[in-house]
């Protein structure tokens, strides 16, 4: 029941419950065991040692693949406090699929992924962060990868904790930042916005970002310029892609809107804790780890 409710509001998963499993039961009962477990799950993952530094080098052989890990928050409504933010980290395999024809570009996509979730700062998630990498050995594999938006949060804990993975903007962010950019550079200006838009996707592509650059400082436009300066070297989107690493962070973004889904329905707010206990069961559910947690909580 309780893997029901990380699915569905309390009052439709009753709704389930007696239509479906002929088992009449209140929403408020179903409330209250996800509180139960919700909370197990949390105790469960507190107890369980978390790194405090990179692993130490060991003799075993290296995993031959290739991990995404990848960041992302959304707002949740918290009773007493309003909208407060949700961060994930999720861990993924990278598979690439070879093309049919020789002329097409190989398909880069992650599978089996395993999320890490908290409700509040960066503080509070960089343990759930390392915990994650922990359970899934995403610093033991043969080759890594992080990709998120451009937020500075993510690259400091990327930085800090994970020095040695490529680090990723997602493509389509640094578009949406290419096409404002056009837009300051010709306000009111549709047709040589878009001109100046479609002239530069290529070098946005393939990593060429001085001419972006110089036609941005040279217009003043000194905020816009800086977004592709510091991200330079995460840009280089045809090499990454000839690397077999994905461009995108499309993965984690639709993660949080799975998350966000069962935490952020129309009209619905959330006392802290049964928030806490819900994203608990929510990620495990999501990952499909939740028998195995469960049977070994109870």
């Amino acid at each position: 029941m309780a893997w029901l409710c990380g699915l569905l509001p309390y009052e439709q998963a009753a709704q389930v419950m007696a239509r479906i499993g002929k088992r009449p039961v209140s929403d408020s009962s179903l409330w209250r065991l996800a509180q139960k477990v919700g909370q197990a799950l949390k105790e469960q993952a507190n107890l369980e040692p978390r790194p405090n530094s990179q692993p130490a080098a060991t003799d075993e052989p290296v995993e031959p693949d290739t991990r995404l890990l990848s960041m992302d928050g959304g707002m949740v409504n918290i009773e007493g406090e309003g909208w407060k933010e949700l961060k994930v980290g999720l861990v993924a395999t990278v598979i690439v699929d070879e093309p049919a024809w020789a002329d097409q570009v190989p398909s880069v996509h992650a599978t089996a992924a395993q999320y890490g979730a908290v409700l509040g700062d960066v503080a509070s998630f960089t343990p759930v962060l390392l915990d994650l990498a922990r359970r899934t050995g995403f610093q033991q594999a043969a080759r890594s990868c992080i990709t998120a938006d451009g937020a500075a949060w993510i690259w400091n804990l990327a930085d800090a904790h994970f020095p040695d993975s490529v680090q990723i903007v997602d493509y389509y962010h640094a578009r949406q930042h290419l096409a404002l950019a056009a837009q300051a550079l010709f306000p009111d200006r549709a047709a040589p916005a878009n001109a100046w838009f479609h002239a530069h996707t290529d070098d946005l592509f393939e990593g060429n970002l001085e001419p972006i650059v110089v036609d941005l400082q040279q217009a003043d436009l000194a905020e816009c310029a800086a977004y592709f300066q510091i991200h330079r070297s995460r840009m280089n989107y045809a090499h990454f892609q000839d690397e077999g690493f994905p461009n995108g962070s499309g993965s984690v973004e639709s993660e949080v809107k799975r998350f966000k889904h069962r935490l952020d329905g129309p009209g619905m707010y959330w006392s802290r804790p049964g928030a806490e206990n819900m994203i608990c069961i929510r990620a495990a559910v999501l990952d499909g780890s939740f028998d195995s947690r469960w049977a070994s909580v109870a």
